[in-house]
């Protein structure tokens, strides 16, 4: 991959559709990972003075707050920080009592989860907030990895106006990092969305980042890898589409 080109192909789809948009400016939310590292960078490229990043800690990590601090000092970017623990804690316990009067019984389902997409989807609304005050686009950090498999949050980090590096696998994301100037630190952390302690993005899925950037630029993958990559594709095949609308025969 020609990374310079590539850079600068990215960089001029975001003005063309910024501007088609009758917008003038990009959003960014940072986790302190590398993806929104890179969306960031090359958001600042496109609009030097009308783009902003946002921090929005919800039981976050402490490293995660400094490597999110380090990428707006590298791009030198405005930050915000909108401080989402509180929300999701009171929104959750409420939530809870509304549903099972207080902790849910063992058998409730995936509440784990159900919990920790919550997070996802209050930073969507943050960041809409914020580019609808500045008449700005949210510009979203899933790469094609993550698309392919639907390792992201429905009505969450997946609800944003453009995808910039959506065309990219996990390696050349980090390929774009490097000539971005993303700190190094970012770059050679553990991908994780944060939505719990110790969780990976890798241990999550089963698989590693690699095996699904072959699998998806080659077809190839161990067999017990190509089966767990494929399963996910077909059940996530709806967070892919718009939901379904009733067909309505009148008479």
């Amino acid at each position: 991959m020609d990374v310079k080109s590539v850079r600068r192909q990215i960089v001029e789809w975001l003005k063309e559709k910024v501007a088609q948009a009758g917008a003038h400016g990009i959003v960014v939310g940072l986790s302190g990972g590398i993806d929104s590292a890179v969306v960031a960078g090359l958001a600042k490229d496109a609009f030097p003075a009308d783009c902003v990043a946002v921090w929005m800690p919800c039981h976050s990590l402490a490293r995660d707050a400094e490597d999110a601090a380090k990428v707006a000092r590298a791009f030198e970017l405005p930050l915000i920080t909108v401080d989402l623990t509180e929300t999701w804690d009171r929104l959750t316990a409420t939530l809870r009592q509304a549903i099972w009067q207080g902790e849910p019984p063992v058998d409730s389902g995936d509440f784990r989860m159900a919990e920790a997409n919550v997070k996802p989807r209050l930073r969507m609304i943050t960041l809409h907030y914020i580019a609808r005050a500045r008449g700005y686009l949210v510009a979203g950090t899933g790469n094609r990895a993550e698309l392919t498999v639907g390792y992201f949050t429905k009505f969450g980090d997946a609800g944003v106006d453009l995808l910039p590096i959506g065309g990219l696998v996990k390696s050349e994301v980090r390929a774009l990092a490097w000539e971005l100037g993303v700190p190094v630190e970012v770059i050679e952390k553990a991908p994780s969305a944060g939505l719990w302690e110790g969780q990976t993005d890798e241990g999550e899925m089963g698989f590693t980042y690699d095996e699904l950037d072959r699998y998806i630029l080659t077809g190839e993958a161990a067999p017990q890898t190509k089966e767990r990559i494929e399963r996910m594709i077909r059940q996530s095949e709806h967070k892919r589409r718009m939901p379904p609308i009733a067909e309505i025969v009148r008479s």
